[in-house]
């Protein structure tokens, strides 16, 4: 996510961020297709589709904040509720109005409570605005929604901190350890609510709220992951789908391994632009020459292994590679942070002080001042452990792995390999698989990819667009993750005119 210089760049570290470190990519966690008319009520659910949100203050300046339920399994509705965090900003300007606009910053585990109430209810077009109530709820297990919670701080910090590329067995060792303990946390604490929230699940929880709303059909902007839920929606009620936005899109018809390793090509691909900016400006710290940028960041990468430097962090944290990895994989979700990723390089390798990089990790993992984290990372986890089989499950296999990751990114590839074994240990068995979403019979939706998109690559926009029987790929050439709001005002404007007049944007409709 990515955009202006408004509030919105601060979500697009959260947003899908912790795709990387978690690494269980998603995909998809149903075999339906669709599972009601635009008329009917599923089976069962009347008691959820029929009841009243109570609109209050948020405490947020014109925002009304409300709270719905959902079952807990839909299989079995009379077994529970899961209450759902929603909040909404009100149309502001004159014309008609044209119902609300849901919309998802993606994760999973970004909170779109959060998200509405800092940037998209005040900071999307003012004319998309005047026009829609902007709409959005936490998904289940997400910040205000009854989150998952598996660490506390203190321990987070050591987490964060795990040697990601081990060298041994004994590093390797540890590093399983710190993904057992991890999935363990999150089993004690929320050991009902983990076997429930699926993405599908989300998606259904998003169709009670339309008709909570009195919208006959769903008008939804989706990034990053949020494209994936959007798509599922559409995959489960193609009927009701209005004027749908899949902005830096994802494939669900791939496996976890697949994502991964795409996801590598993704963060290298990025990083080959940083590389030939960096050697165009005065103060690169990696080198004058485009080939060697790659070589010595690894080697600093390789220092930091044997030996972490200072960061004058009030809890005694240092920057060791995991962190400083960290630190440059958020830089590369938005290429206006590349002067701050410079600096923060600058001040790392020739200074020893790893304060930069260390507020660059600390923004990616959403850790405040105080050492709180918020449950994003958690969250991811939950989701994409449930959404899709482990994309492997014994370190050996990682390390049989190993050279394609490396190949697909040699700066990146150890660590994104060694992240995808998180998955492994989950104390609850997937319930998804990877499959094509074709949402036959759904109005236009409009798919949108950024050719040097680092977390959601291009192709994988493509591939959504081919499955979506009624999708319209819109382009974007650039640099950054997701493409809406990023200063591109032919994107803008053809979004824009989607949805307000449902005029989709022409058929190989490409932007700069």
């Amino acid at each position: 996510m990515h955009m202006r210089r408004t509030p919105r760049p601060a979500w697009s570290l959260l947003a899908v961020a912790a795709l990387l470190v978690s690494a269980c990519s998603t995909g998809s966690s149903t075999s339906a297709t669709s599972v009601a008319s635009a008329s009917a009520t599923p089976a069962g659910l009347a008691r959820y589709y029929g009841q009243k949100l109570s609109w209050r203050s948020c405490g947020v300046p014109g925002f009304q904040c409300a709270t719905m339920k959902a079952p807990l399994d839909y299989a079995a509705p009379a077994d529970g509720d899961v209450r759902l965090a929603v909040s909404r900003r009100k149309a502001t300007g004159a014309g008609k109005p044209l119902g609300s606009l849901l919309v998802n910053p993606g994760g999973p585990g970004g909170s779109a409570v959060g998200y509405v109430q800092s940037y998209a209810g005040i900071g999307y077009p003012a004319q998309v605005r005047a026009r829609y109530d902007i709409v959005a709820v936490d998904p289940r297990g997400v910040a205000r929604s009854e989150p998952v919670e598996c660490l506390d701080g203190r321990e987070m910090d050591a987490y964060t901190q795990m040697d990601t590329t081990p060298d041994s067995e004994r590093e390797a060792d540890q590093l399983v350890d710190a993904y057992q303990e991890f999935a363990e946390g999150c089993g004690s604490s929320s050991p009902g609510l983990l076997r429930h929230v699926s993405t599908v699940e989300a998606a259904r929880d998003m169709d009670i709220l339309r008709a909570l709303l009195g919208d006959e059909r769903l008008t939804y902007v989706g990034a990053s992951y949020g494209t994936f839920l959007g798509a599922t929606y559409a995959g489960l009620f193609p009927d009701r789908v209005g004027r749908l936005i899949l902005d830096g899109a994802m494939d669900p018809s791939l496996s976890a391994r697949r994502l991964s390793l795409d996801q590598t090509a993704g963060f290298e691909t990025a990083f080959d632009a940083f590389a030939k900016d960096c050697v165009r400006q005065t103060d690169c710290p990696l080198g004058t020459k485009e080939g060697e940028v790659g070589t010595n960041l690894k080697a600093f990468f390789d220092r930091l292994d044997r030996s972490s430097i200072p960061t004058g962090d009030a809890d005694g944290r240092k920057l060791g590679e995991a962190l400083a990895t960290t630190g440059v994989i958020a830089a590369m979700y938005d290429e206006s942070t590349w002067p701050q990723l410079r600096e923060s390089l600058t001040s790392a390798m020739r200074d020893r002080d790893g304060a930069g990089l260390l507020l660059l990790s600390d923004s990616y993992y959403e850790r405040d001042a105080d050492g709180r984290y918020s449950n994003l990372m958690s969250a991811n986890a939950a989701v994409n452990c449930l959404d899709l089989p482990a994309a492997y499950t014994t370190p050996d296999q990682v390390r049989d792995a190993l050279p394609s990751f490396e190949k697909a990114s040699p700066v990146f590839g150890d660590v994104m390999a060694w992240a995808s074994l998180s998955c492994a240990y989950w104390p609850v068995r997937p319930t998804g698989e990877p499959h094509r979403i074709e949402a036959k019979g759904a109005a236009p939706i409009v798919v949108v990819g950024t050719t040097r998109d680092p977390a959601t690559p291009y192709r994988w926009a493509q591939s959504l667009s081919r499955q979506l029987s009624s999708a319209r790929l819109l382009t974007y050439e650039g640099d950054g993750h997701t493409a809406y709001g990023r200063g591109s005002d032919c994107i803008d404007d053809t979004i824009d005119t989607y949805l307000l007049r449902g005029t989709p944007p022409a058929v190989g409709k490409r932007c700069e």
